[in-house]
């Protein structure tokens, strides 16, 4: 892939329902894995600084280009991932391009 830029998703997240949000977990790990992705971050200690805290936990994940994360955050796989997250957690996800 020679010339490919990689882009990261940045997840952060305030988990409302822990027993749910588990099994969204190892779902998304999966679906993640299978599309090219592979975490960075994924949750851990923070320490702040500069400006506002995150709110809960912050994963990174690393795709090989951006196009790949975002078939991966539209595929259906990931939609029935999703299903799980919703009612257990409230997230901001967002998408960004890496240096060459």
């Amino acid at each position: 892939m020679r010339g490919t830029v990689p882009a990261y998703v940045i997840y952060e997240s305030v988990v409302t329902d822990p027993e749910r949000y588990e099994r969204y977990k190892t779902r998304a790990a999966a679906a993640i894995e299978a599309a090219g992705g592979r975490y960075i971050v994924r949750g851990g200690d923070i320490e702040v600084l500069e400006g506002e805290s995150p709110t809960g936990r912050v994963v990174v994940l690393e795709f090989p280009t951006m196009q790949m994360a975002l078939d991966w955050y539209r595929s259906a796989d990931y939609a029935e991932v999703k299903k799980l997250r919703e009612g257990a957690a409230q997230a901001r996800i967002y998408v960004t391009v890496g240096l060459a």
